[in-house]
């Protein structure tokens, strides 16, 4: 049976990723289908005056065909002369280096905020610019920002992962904001009406985690009546892209496939999951995890380009129909 909607909960360059692959299933297979994505906000900041959220611009960017393959980010043909001249003044983390095109970006979401809508209206007005094909929504309109505890004090997350590439221990990760934050218009609504819920490889302590801690949204994928099925981020052992792995230790997680699943937990035991699929090489797991009350099939999850991303999407959605 065709989905008709599927609602997928990502993070930034690996969840664009993901989603590009499922979108380029849909055309080919259901073309009819409404896929919605609900991004993660928590890496979202205030910087130079500009309200920058990486997540959405990597989704926005990747699906829109002008994101920068060969660095993971940004936009493709940038120009940094802008940064340049910030650096020059003082102005903004210089290591947090925004191209000329992103910084376009930057400047039309946050004049539009400073003209009062809302963060999900603002997404809406920049994702038209494109044809997407996907509806991006923000986790929630409120600024709900990560923090990374450290020895030295809090750090924003990006300034813990980008300037010191998470070399400094985390002790643990604060969301400011969180509890007085609601899901964001639609958000609720697609997770209740969907015919299956997808959780992307993304972080899951600092992405995924992070959404799912927005009031109201661990609240619908328990209520829905949609399977909810995750794919995981973690290939024998080891993290297919980024720093996960420093995220999953500083909250007591094994850098593991399995591991990742029961942090997750099963529906059925008051957790988010349904179904999993971890990599080939992790197919020791699969009965582990079926005793666990999350059904479980190995498949390969490397996102090599969008072919083998699509397939790990079909594989997604034939579990979510089981």
């Amino acid at each position: 049976m065709e989905p008709d909607r599927i609602v997928v909960l990502a993070g930034g360059v690996g969840g664009a990723k993901f989603v590009r692959g499922l979108r380029a299933l849909a055309r080919r297979d259901f073309p009819a289908a409404e896929i919605t994505v609900v991004a993660n906000t928590g890496d979202d900041l205030w910087l130079a005056g500009l309200r920058v959220t990486p997540d959405l611009d990597s989704l926005m960017y990747a699906l829109a065909g002008v994101n920068d393959d060969v660095r993971g980010w940004g936009r493709a043909g940038e120009t940094e002369r802008v940064s340049a001249e910030l650096t020059a003044y003082g102005v903004g983390w210089p290591w947090f280096t925004l191209g000329d095109l992103d910084l376009g970006t930057h400047i039309a979401r946050s004049a539009l905020l400073k003209e009062g809508l809302p963060l999900s209206a603002v997404v809406d007005r920049l994702a038209a610019r494109w044809p997407l094909g996907v509806r991006l929504l923000p986790a929630t309109d409120a600024e709900v920002e990560t923090h990374v505890v450290t020895a030295e004090g809090e750090l924003h997350f990006e300034e813990w992962w980008v300037r010191t590439r998470a070399a400094l221990p985390a002790l643990g990760f604060v969301q400011r904001g969180v509890a007085a934050a609601t899901a964001a218009p639609g958000v609720v609504e697609a997770i209740i009406a969907a015919d299956a819920v997808l959780l992307a490889p993304s972080n899951p302590v600092v992405s995924i985690g992070t959404v799912l801690g927005i009031p109201g949204i661990r609240e619908a994928l328990r209520e829905t009546a949609a399977p909810v099925v995750g794919l995981s981020p973690v290939i024998g052992g080891a993290v297919v892209r980024g720093m996960a792995d420093a995220c999953l230790t500083a909250i007591g997680v094994e850098t593991d496939a399995a591991a990742i699943a029961r942090h997750y937990g099963a529906r059925a035991d008051g957790g988010v999951l349904d179904g999993w699929l971890v990599d080939g090489t992790d197919a020791s797991a699969v009965p582990r995890l079926e005793a666990t009350g999350i059904r479980a099939r190995a498949v390969p999850l490397w996102m090599t380009d969008d072919g083998a991303t699509a397939r790990m999407a079909a594989a997604a959605l034939a579990l979510a129909a089981r």
